[in-house]
């Protein structure tokens, strides 16, 4: 499965595609964005499908079989560039919106202080 997040479909230039990994012991998800120059949305996607797969087998995970498209634009980015964007519409309130998508306790992230 593959989901554009752009109407930028036939246009080349820089893309931000996220994937999304699964690792059995500790049962274990992981979203992972890479970068990629091509001819097309659907260009990114394949390309980055093709190295989640190796990924995948270097990591020992499972590849979800979800990959989400960013154009980020045809100037090669930079410092500050923004590489990926998801816009999701929901009714909670903005603590309960970050418990259940960002903040669940069961995240390995490093959090500034």
């Amino acid at each position: 499965m593959s989901a554009a997040m752009s109407d930028d479909d036939g246009i080349p230039g820089w893309f931000g595609v996220r994937c999304v990994f699964r690792t059995s012991d500790p049962p274990t998800y992981e979203e992972r964005i890479t970068l990629w120059q091509a001819s097309s949305l659907d260009h990114a996607i394949e390309q980055a499908e093709a190295e989640a797969l190796a990924y995948s087998g270097l990591v020992a995970s499972e590849y979800l079989r979800i990959a989400q498209a960013y154009w980020i634009g045809t100037e090669q980015p930079s410092r500050g560039s923004e590489v990926f964007s998801l816009l999701r519409e929901s009714d909670l309130d903005a603590d309960d919106y970050l418990d259940s998508f960002f903040d669940t306790g069961h995240e390995r992230q490093r959090m500034s202080e």
